[in-house]
């Protein structure tokens, strides 16, 4: 399936492709827009766009409405997406410590990254190392 979303890709989009290709197309082909284009491409499910279904609602990052519309229970995914609201949504009080260091990295990532699809399969990695981490702190906390 074809997914499209904006270009310069942030924390949030970078969490949502992962999402999509580790839980819900592995087939996943990601196409990028100009920030603010109208026009889309023809097949393609959009996602992080202002009013399209996958995108930010009721003050939460559009990760959030994945595990939503895909109903994905994982508890490691829900934290995923508390610390993501955090690094891209505004928030009065944050929880999550790691939120603004994920979101300094994938600023960083997209900076050194000659282009879209490599910032993906670069935050890929940081993405699935976080959802690993996480994985063997949750088991580490259930043993005691």
């Amino acid at each position: 399936m074809k997914w499209v979303t904006w270009e310069n890709v942030g924390v949030d989009r970078m969490a949502c492709a992962w999402l999509i290709r580790r839980f819900i197309d592995p087939k996943a082909e990601f196409l990028f827009v100009p920030v603010g284009e109208k026009s889309l491409p023809k097949g393609a499910e959009p996602f992080d766009i202002p009013g399209v279904r996958l995108t930010h609602r009721r003050g939460h990052c559009s990760f959030y409405t994945f595990l939503r519309e895909y109903k994905l229970k994982d508890p490691i995914l829900q934290r995923i997406a508390r610390i993501v609201d955090e690094a891209d949504v505004v928030q009065e009080v944050t929880v999550e410590p790691v939120a603004p260091g994920l979101d300094f990295m994938c600023r960083g990532l997209r900076l050194t990254s000659p282009d879209d699809h490599t910032a993906l399969e670069h935050g890929a990695l940081i993405y699935e190392a976080l959802y690993v981490q996480l994985t063997a702190e949750s088991a580490s906390s259930a043993k005691r």
